[in-house]
Order: structure tokens, then sequence, then C-alpha cells
């Protein structure tokens, strides 16, 4: 897929706490773009290190959000954003040269596109666990997960959305609970009438921060749990989600 000359001017948003040695290699990569982002913001979640003096010298505006947790960090970026498309992804996200191409082609293509996400693998897993680790992940993220929401879920390290799609739901963001899994969470307050699409082209490594020990295994499973519950009792039961995405008017809608 390549870019086109209509396409749409993406923000890059990366939240980032004590990250500095990962962003660096971020934002090279980001540098190396084959279509240039139109901004990269950095948002500083309290960091002890010089991560936000790396994010400068590296080209990017940084912004700060002095709540904890990830769910603040991304809102405040998503917030600050210029573009007409909003891109996410981690400092340990290695994205590939045609990442910001491809994502800028989707919403282009589609107007009626909210959101958009890919695959990854898990590049500091050891062989043979990293194809194991990624396809376990993928599944809990994309296929249980998935029934769970009554939409696809997007993956915060490898994924972006239309800049009015989050305007419509910012209000509703989770910014005052670190035990959300923000990522999640924007799919389910887009609901599930969205269109998110899941583009197994667009394609990102990251750091396997989940397998490094039972402990943050359990804990994601709690967490993703929790930013369940929240969104069901807001917004609805699985059975309810999936009635109101196979509803016939939903799907005449997504036909057009």
């Amino acid at each position: 897929m390549s870019a086109q000359p209509s396409t749409s001017r993406v923000s890059v948003v990366i939240p980032v706490r004590d990250d500095a040695a990962a962003l660096r290699g971020c934002l090279r990569r980001l540098a190396a773009q084959s279509v240039p982002p139109l901004e990269v913001i950095v948002v500083d979640n309290g960091s002890a290190d010089d991560s936000a003096a790396v994010a400068r010298s590296g080209g990017a505006r940084v912004v700060e959000e002095l709540r904890p947790g990830v769910g603040a960090a991304a809102a405040c970026g998503y917030d600050a954003a210029r573009g007409d498309v909003i891109a996410r992804c981690d400092a340990d996200s290695l994205v590939p040269e045609d990442w910001i191409a491809r994502i800028a082609a989707a919403f282009a293509e589609d107007a009626a596109l909210d959101a958009i996400t890919g695959p990854g693998r898990f590049h500091d897993v050891r062989a043979p666990w990293a194809g194991l680790a990624s396809v376990a992940y993928a599944f809990g993220t994309f296929v249980l997960a998935g029934a769970a929401i009554g939409n696809v879920p997007l993956w915060g390290s490898n994924m972006a959305l239309r800049r009015s799609s989050w305007a419509s739901i910012a209000h509703r963001a989770a910014r005052d609970d670190a035990d959300i899994h923000d990522d999640l969470d924007v799919a389910m307050q887009l609901g599930p009438a969205a269109r998110i699409r899941f583009d197994p082209g667009m394609r990102v490594s990251a750091e396997g921060r989940i397998f490094r020990s039972g402990d943050d295994v359990r804990r994601r499973f709690s967490v993703a749990m929790r930013t369940f519950r929240r969104n069901w009792a807001d917004g609805g039961s699985p059975g309810v989600r999936w009635a109101r995405r196979l509803s016939p008017s939903r799907l005449r809608r997504t036909r057009r």
C-alpha cells in the first residue's frame, strides 16, 4: 500500500515514562519514514530520566502529563495532536519505514474509517518462544478481547485513529485510572458500530514485557477485566454490543 498526494496528515503520539534509551531508537525510525509524519508528540508522564531531552533532540514536541498512567498520558497527546489522523506507538515499538505511509493511505482511502491497528512480534523474547508469545498475545487481544468488546481491539504499540473520532470520545477517556488499558478503552468507547480495521500488513515489533513474569501476566489480565467492566457498565454487555454491531442499519452503513 503506498501513500498518495491526498493522504491524511498524521501526528504520532508516544507516551513515555523513563524510556530514554528506547525512545532514541523509536525517534530514529520515525525520522526515516518513507512518508514523514506531520509531527511527533512525546508525552512525558513524570520521567526521572532524560526522556524529555531525548525527545527534543530527536525533533519531537514534548508535552507533560503529571497524572500517572498511560491512559492519561496518551489522552494528553491525542488532545495536543494537530493532524487529521493520530498514530500511537510506544517508545519500544520498532516501526517499519512504511508505517506512516500505510496509516495515511488507509484513512485517505476510507472516509468512514475510525481507527486501525495491526499485529506485532516481541523482539526481546528468546526463540523458540518469540513466535508462541506473539501468537498467544494476538489470540488474547484480537480474538478473546474482540469477542468481549464487539469490535476490533486496538493495540497501543501499533494503532491510529481519526482525530475527529477521538474528539467524539475524549470527554469519556479514562484519564484518572492508571489500571485501565487505554488502547482497549478507546476501542470500547468508540463502540461496536465504529469502523475499526485490523490490517495484517501493519506489523510492528515491541518488547514482550507482559511475559517477563507470572505477575505481569496476571496484572495484564486483571487490568483487562477492569477495562471491560468499566465499559460494559457504560456501553452494554458483550451481547448488547454484538447486537448493535450486527444490526442491519450498521451493516448498511459499513457497506457503503
